[in-house]
């Protein structure tokens, strides 16, 4: 049985689920024993207090949220396995679980181009690999794509201060920018001050500024208002090959060690990115419309009805504006919502078509088929792999 020292951040959805991923792979090749260290191990009791219960539980080895100094050589001293998690900067003496974050970055560009929008922005920090690759990476796309992009960049997380419920710097550079605007956060919870600040300054969301933000963090994401859109990751998969690399390491003192990649899964829409861009204000109200009823049984008749233009002067504007049809693109928009709950939810087949608003589930299935290439069920078994 291995004895493995687990100091992981488990206050966000993060930390939780590659504990989750490590749990899975330690049932079914373990069973390990786990140490889990609340973090103050690390930031009251010094890494020197860490090292010498190592020793005394005979550890056999650290899977670590660390800082990239010089206790990576005091942790060296262990010789045992130690994989850590590059929340600052990767490490190059030992393994990390890093991830994916240059396509995390261009995944939330693609996903606003394809809304339409025009001017780009990002929040995030300069001194964390995580946060500046993931605007390397969205900024790289957007120019690719013709666009600019306009950067809120600051050198350190202000976790301890509320500074962004009350005017900031944050607001006047959200005040500054053109509208409508898609901005993307380096994480949910910079994203949470994006929609704060937003309100201090009596900035729609997401009619003059979409948000999106990454780690789909259930509990952040709806807390924020209006609830935040998030781009997921593979964390739990990244745990899971942790834990599995972990085991080479200990059982092949000859294994090299290689980094774990946390790759971006898919944006998840919810009503702080739920429309596309446009400056036409009758196209506009017609995709609030469509938008805050999509779970309804609506067609291209009830969206007349909302607006002042001619049948023919919607469905030219709205192409012009969406590069859809109106009908196709409810028909897609419900899509894109079924799906989203099929993955975050248990439920039934027929239960997560019902909630969104399909009655035929015989035309939901040709649809899902027609853009995903496969039915329903068999895409919820291939993501939940």
């Amino acid at each position: 049985m291995y004895k493995i020292i687990l100091l992981i951040d488990i206050s966000e959805e993060y930390g939780k689920n590659l504990l989750t991923g490590i749990a899975k792979y330690s049932k079914e090749f373990g069973p390990w024993l786990f140490c889990k260290m609340p973090l103050h191990y690390r930031e009251d009791l010094s890494m020197e207090k860490v090292i010498k219960f190592a020793k005394e539980w005979e550890a056999d080895g650290i899977i670590a949220h660390i800082y990239n100094n010089s206790n990576i050589l005091k942790l060296k001293e262990l010789k045992i396995p130690v994989i850590a998690e590059d929340f600052k900067e990767r490490f190059t003496e030992i393994p990390n679980i890093t991830g994916g974050y240059f396509e995390t970055g261009q995944m939330g560009a693609k996903y606003f181009i394809h809304k339409g929008y025009k001017n780009f922005a990002f929040y995030g920090f300069k001194d964390i690999v995580w946060s500046r690759e993931r605007g390397e990476g969205f900024e790289d796309f957007i120019k690719k794509h013709g666009g600019d992009v306009h950067f809120f960049e600051t050198d350190k997380i202000n976790s301890g201060e509320l500074w962004h419920y009350k005017p900031s710097a944050l607001s006047k550079w959200l005040t500054s920018l053109p509208k409508p605007i898609a901005i993307m956060a380096c994480d949910d919870e910079r994203a949470s001050y994006v929609t704060e600040a937003c309100k201090q300054s009596n900035i729609k969301i997401p009619e003059e500024v979409a948000v999106l933000g990454v780690d789909n963090d259930i509990l952040t994401c709806n807390l924020s208002d209006p609830p935040l859109s998030s781009i997921s990751l593979d964390t739990e998969q990244g745990g899971y090959e942790a834990a599995h690399l972990m085991r080479l390491l200990i059982t092949n003192k000859e294994q090299k060690p290689y980094d774990i990649i946390v790759k971006p899964i898919t944006v998840h829409t919810r009503q702080s990115t739920d429309i596309c861009a446009t400056t036409d204000e009758q196209i506009a109200k017609a995709l609030l419309f469509i938008h805050q009823n999509i779970e309804n049984n609506i067609n291209v008749t009830d969206v007349l009805k909302k607006i002042a233009i001619s049948r023919r002067a919607l469905e030219k504007r709205f192409l012009d504006v969406t590069g859809s049809a109106v009908y196709k693109y409810i028909c897609n928009l419900r899509i894109q919502k079924f799906t989203d709950k099929l993955l975050a939810s248990k439920k039934t087949i027929n239960e997560v078509a019902f909630e969104s608003g399909f009655n035929d589930n015989k035309n939901l299935s040709r649809l899902f088929k027609q853009i995903h290439g496969c039915t329903p069920l068999q895409y919820r078994k291939d993501k939940s792999k």
